[in-house]
Formats: C-alpha cells, sequence, structure tokens
C-alpha cells in the first residue's frame, strides 16, 4: 500500500474488482482505484479499501483546468469530480488542484 493512501476497508463488497469487471480503472501511484457508486475502491490483500488519501496534498503549478472536454476522464467522487491526469486524479479546492 502506498505511503499517501490510508487503510479503509469497504465493508461487505462481494463484488471482485479486476480488469474487464465492468468499472472504470484508474492507475493511481502503486496500484488501481475502481470507480464504483460514486466512490474509489482499491484492491488490498483478501478485501476492497476505500481509496482515500488523508491529507491534503496541493498540486502545484497545475496550470490546466479542468472540466467538460477538457480531453481528461471524469470520475464522480463522493461530493466532487476527479479528473484522472498522469497517473493520479486531481480535484478542485478553493481555486486550486489537490491531487487525490
Amino acid at each position: 500500500m502506498s505511503a499517501t493512501t490510508a487503510h479503509h476497508p469497504h465493508p461487505a463488497h462481494a463484488h471482485q474488482h479486476a480488469p474487464g469487471c465492468g468499472h472504470v480503472a484508474i492507475p493511481h501511484n502503486d496500484h488501481i482505484d475502481y470507480a464504483h457508486d460514486s466512490h474509489l475502491h482499491r484492491v488490498h490483500e483478501d478485501h476492497v479499501d476505500e481509496c482515500v488519501n488523508p491529507a491534503h496534498s496541493v498540486h502545484e503549478g497545475h496550470e490546466h483546468q479542468h472540466g467538460l472536454d477538457c480531453g481528461h476522464v471524469a470520475v464522480p467522487h463522493e461530493d466532487h469530480v476527479d479528473y484522472v491526469h498522469d497517473g493520479h486524479r486531481h480535484a478542485s479546492h478553493d481555486g486550486h488542484w489537490d491531487d487525490h
């Protein structure tokens, strides 16, 4: 597990995420996230975790403005939208972009 990713088991998750499982697969640091029901899952040992970054991580120097038709995959995530960009996800936050 990545040092920036907290361990948050998703209880009673019977679906097995894997390539071709029907959910959008998103490369994220050292693992793959799967978009499922407006949150992100990652396979961890014999269960699925919510992929959560516990720290506020500003993406410095990011001039690109994500939005409709920006060219990046938009992934609903809790109460906002993440944009997949260069192997990580960006989320708008207080006038800047965060790495999620």
